[in-house]
């Protein structure tokens, strides 16, 4: 690594930081979509452009679903 003590603190700290936002960003997607109220009126970009939906799906016939 560098032999610059400043340069080496700033990068772990922003690796430390990085870490935490990677964080809470996947406790963010375990826990379910957050919504505020700016985010309230707005349509979810991938509404409607074809992107396959989130989670599991299961594919049932016409027979099975009855």
């Amino acid at each position: 690594m560098s032999s610059d003590p400043a340069k080496s603190e700033r990068l772990a700290a922003a690796l430390r930081a990085n870490l935490a936002r990677r964080k809470a960003q996947a406790r963010a997607r375990k826990d379910g979509p957050a919504v505020d109220a700016a985010d309230a009126g707005s349509v979810d970009a991938r509404e409607g452009s074809g992107a396959a939906p989130a989670g599991n799906v299961t594919i049932v016939s016409k027979d099975e679903a009855g």
